[in-house]
């Protein structure tokens, strides 16, 4: 049998969680040099470059997971056919993540971070809307979806690296080194778990099949190819799946959508003609 996760077991984890990072929040404040200056999160621009960086990667990562799986699994591709589709988003990034750096000192960080996460909002509809109907549109999406995402995350680094006093260089890398991580970490747990939960709670099994294949569609298509009426098990799998892939697809741009919000309220005076900052001097 497949073992699932009990409720109680997630509640320990995460009361655990939440009084380790008390802990530790306590301790850091009690510290002359602290490993983590809690104060450095009251720099606007600091705090909008952390959420940037967090919700950018959040995107990133969720995209390429749950669309990898999705083509995969539903359409056939190979491993590597999907791969070369998700890279549209490396692809629309690039000339972006450049003009982003290139164009910072004169537009300032507003249009640039939360035009970028606007952007990938409407990228990311795209795919929602396009990715069972058109190839060429759903490839649309992604690099648009890429395209906000590459200028948001090219000026987020130079947001919290240059509103932090110099002494707090080193600190400020590293919070920016976790924000990244911990947006991928976040959207391959959530979504993923999102994907699976969906796909299992909304899959209608054709009469006598065995329940393991409400599990995944990986399992219903093992089941599938097991069975005399395999064609009716792997098109209801098929349209679950895709329901859930296109609930998570809609998790994804409303995570989007309040990056912008969120980032554009922090950065409201770092508009066109706004400079960073700058590191402060003590």
């Amino acid at each position: 049998a497949k073992a699932t996760p009990s409720p109680l077991a997630a509640g320990v984890a995460l009361v655990a969680a939440a009084a380790g990072g008390w802990a530790f929040a306590r301790r850091q404040r009690r510290l002359p040099d602290p490993l983590l200056d809690f104060a450095i999160f009251r720099n606007r621009a600091f705090l909008a470059g952390v959420l940037a960086a967090g919700f950018s990667m959040f995107a990133v990562a969720g995209l390429q997971l749950i669309t990898t799986q999705r083509f995969q699994l539903v359409e056939g591709f190979t491993p590597l056919r999907a791969g070369v589709l998700v890279a549209a988003v490396a692809l629309g990034a690039l000339p972006t993540a450049v003009a982003g750096g290139a164009t910072l000192h004169r537009v300032g960080l507003l249009p640039i971070v939360a035009g970028g996460l606007a952007l990938s909002t409407v990228g990311t509809v795209l795919v929602l809307l396009h990715f069972d109907s058109s190839m060429p549109l759903l490839v649309t999406g992604l690099l648009v979806a890429g395209a906000g995402l590459g200028a948001a995350m090219s000026v987020a680094s130079s947001a919290i690296m240059g509103n932090v006093p110099v002494r707090r260089a080193g600190m400020a890398s590293s919070v920016e080194e976790v924000s990244y991580e911990f947006g991928s970490l976040i959207a391959v747990a959530l979504l993923g778990s999102l994907l699976s939960a969906v796909y299992s709670a909304t899959v209608r099994l054709p009469p006598g099949t065995p329940g393991e294949a409400r599990d995944s569609l990986d399992a219903a298509l093992a089941v599938a190819g097991e069975s005399t009426d395999g064609g009716a098990l792997v098109a209801a799998a098929s349209e679950a799946f895709d329901g859930a892939y296109g609930a998570v697809v809609l998790v994804v741009a409303g995570v989007l959508a309040v990056g912008t919000v969120a980032t554009g309220v922090l950065l409201r005076r770092h508009g066109p003609g706004s400079a960073l900052s700058g590191p402060v001097p003590h």
